[in-house]
Formats: C-alpha cells, sequence, structure tokens
C-alpha cells in the first residue's frame, strides 16, 4: 500500500519549501517510497475528520494502512526506521542519527520559530525590537554550537541521515527569513548541500507544483 501524507491546499509560504509536509516529502524521496498527497484547506484541518488524523489540526499527517501518524518527527522517524540510506543499521550510528533529529527540532528550532513569530506578531509592540535581538542573539548561539560541532565535516555524523535531513529543514528557514547562517560559512555550506540532494530537489519540486497550481 501506498502511504498517503496530507498538506496545505494553499501553502502560507508561497511554494518555499518550509511548510512541514516537505520534510516528509524529502524523507520519501531519500527512501524511495511513492507517496501521494491529500490537500486540506485551513478550514478542514479544524474539522472532525482530520482532527481524527491529527488531534491539534495541522499538517502533515501519515497514512498507511491501519497506521495513522502525526508530527514531522515522529514520521521522519518511523520512514528512516525502514531505510539505511536514512539510518544506518549498527545501532550506535543510529542512535547517534536519531539524537541529531531530536537536536534539530528542540534544540536548534525553538529559537528559529521564535524569531518568526516576534517578527510576525510583535516587531511593531514597544518590546518588538529588543525582543527580535534576544531571539537572535538565542539563535547565534546554537548557530556557533553546531558550526564548531560540524567543523569541516560533510554530514554531522559520517554518511547522510535523517538527522541532517531535519538539521537542514530547519536550517532553511533561516536562509530564507535573516542573513544570519551567512555569518556561518560551514552550515550555509551543510545546507547548500543538503538541497543539492536529488531526493530534496523532488520533494521541493512536488511541493512547489500545488502552490503554482492553487496560484
Amino acid at each position: 500500500m501506498i502511504p498517503t501524507i496530507t498538506a496545505f491546499e494553499r501553502s502560507p509560504d508561497g511554494g518555499k519549501g518550509l511548510a512541514r509536509d516537505m520534510r516528509v516529502r524529502w524523507a520519501l524521496e531519500e527512501a524511495g517510497q511513492p507517496y501521494e498527497v491529500r490537500l486540506v484547506s485551513f478550514r478542514a484541518m479544524k474539522e472532525a475528520a482530520h482532527l481524527t488524523l491529527h488531534p491539534f489540526g495541522q499538517i502533515p499527517t501519515y497514512e498507511d494502512g491501519g497506521l495513522v501518524l502525526f508530527e514531522t518527527g515522529s514520521i521522519v522517524l518511523h520512514i528512516a526506521e525502514q531505510d539505511a540510506n536514512l539510518l544506518p543499521r549498527a545501532a550506535k550510528p543510529r542512535a547517534r542519527a536519531i539524537t541529531w533529529m531530536f537536536a534539530a527540532l528542540n534544540t536548534v528550532e525553538p529559537p528559529i520559530l521564535d524569531r518568526e513569530t516576534t517578527w510576525l506578531l510583535e516587531r511593531e509592540t514597544s518590546w518588538g525590537a529588543e525582543r527580535l535581538r534576544l531571539t537572535e542573539d538565542r539563535i547565534r548561539v546554537r548557530l556557533s554550537q553546531l558550526a564548531a560541532r560540524l567543523g569541516d565535516a560533510e554530514w554531522l555524523d559520517g554518511a547522510f541521515s535523517a538527522g541532517d535531513l531535519m538539521m537542514a529543514s530547519v536550517l532553511l528557514r533561516l536562509a530564507d527569513s535573516s542573513a544570519m547562517l551567512g555569518e556561518f560559512p560551514n552550515l550555509a555550506a551543510y545546507v547548500a548541500r543538503a538541497e543539492a540532494r536529488p531526493a530534496y530537489q523532488r520533494a521541493f519540486a512536488a511541493q512547489l507544483a500545488v502552490f503554482r497550481e492553487g496560484a
């Protein structure tokens, strides 16, 4: 059976690949797994049919036979567990790759999302400029730590893994919204390598086609 994922009927990111279905598409492409996409509107995401799949009314979701998953990290981990190109078979490298997935979502992404929220909702307030500066300071701390760990390596822990997929996806949010990534040349090069992967290119083209069809 071919798995089905859900995605925005009309993505608010303008087809830039920042919506979280992009991470799932990329993982499926890396694994060589065919998939189908069911597009949902913002209204449909809050209706009962979708809430049975995702209790928080978001995307993406993943359906494969009787298995229904939500949360991008969980979905990508499930896909990766079935493919040695995304998770090594050896126990220790596998565990480290999963650790990098958690680091991307729990340590690096939160301050980036905080900055986005500040920029969108608070920058015109009396405290907006100071709060924006604080969020950017927190991001730079994480980027400097990540850059030091990556050094001149191609990927985070040997061969490309689901950990790199998640980390690059998170960092791509900065590439679109600020110049901070460029302050760390090895991280900018790391993201560029990830974007150049054929699986990423196929996933990006697929999500962009949805936006263009709906434009």
